[in-house]
């Protein structure tokens, strides 16, 4: 329907922006794209490889996860896609990739230590990762679970959804979220380089020390404070 064509157009043009950044290979990850008005958000199809897309082929569910058009099935992960949008009311995008560095610190359920000036400069804290899922969850609604799985962490981490935008599901890959999916994709970007940074960092010095809180805050308020000045 052509009410839908907007999202539907955010999120081709976002999903199409993980292969182009190398956060995806074959048919891995999805990004989603939501109208808050209407009540749905747009979703890569299930198995879609990235040169096959089109605006088109973006599949539109609701909060609750129901289809409401499009010809595909929609992404594997749409469930936990709907579970944040449903329960985290500011957010319009969430992408989820299996991005190699990333997935490597979720697959060694260890949150990204705030190393340096680059991780400050969007984030106060380390990157947490969500402990794995019970087995009983697991045996559950899967996906459902997983977005569960993300607001308990920040929750018993003493964060929201607004305090960091990225996230780590241990044994699994890394999830984000922005108001756009344009802010989705780049908070994707910036985890996977981070993530990348962390691990140099511990090749090169075991030992190297958590950047220091006077720094973490420089960094942080110059881009993001009341007083910021960083950019035009």
């Amino acid at each position: 329907m052509q009410q839908y064509q907007h999202i539907r157009q955010a999120a081709y043009e976002a999903n199409m922006q993980l292969p182009a950044l190398g956060l995806v290979m074959f048919t891995f990850g999805n990004v989603s794209a939501a109208d808050r008005q209407l009540g749905v958000f747009a979703i890569k199809p299930s198995g879609v490889p990235y040169a096959e897309l089109s605006p088109e082929k973006m599949v539109v569910v609701d909060f609750d996860g129901h289809t409401i058009d499009g010809e595909l099935r929609p992404s594997s992960d749409t469930l936990t896609h709907a579970v944040l949008y449903k329960h985290w009311e500011h957010i319009g995008g969430i992408v989820h990739t299996h991005s190699t560095y990333a997935t490597a610190w979720a697959q060694s359920q260890r949150d990204i230590p705030i190393y340096g000036t680059t991780h400050a400069d969007h984030n106060t804290v380390d990157i947490p990762c969500a402990s794995p899922m019970t087995d009983t969850m697991i045996a559950g609604d899967y996906e459902y679970q997983t977005g569960f799985q993300i607001m308990n962490t920040l929750t018993e981490r003493g964060l929201t959804y607004q305090d960091i935008e990225m996230i780590l599901v241990g044994n699994h890959a890394p999830f984000t979220w922005g108001h756009t999916p344009a802010k989705a994709v780049y908070n994707s970007a910036v985890l996977e380089s981070v993530a990348q940074m962390a691990y140099l960092t511990e090749s090169i010095n075991g030992n190297a020390p958590r950047l220091k809180d006077a720094l973490i805050r420089k960094h942080f308020e110059r881009k993001h404070g009341p007083g910021s000045y960083y950019g035009q």
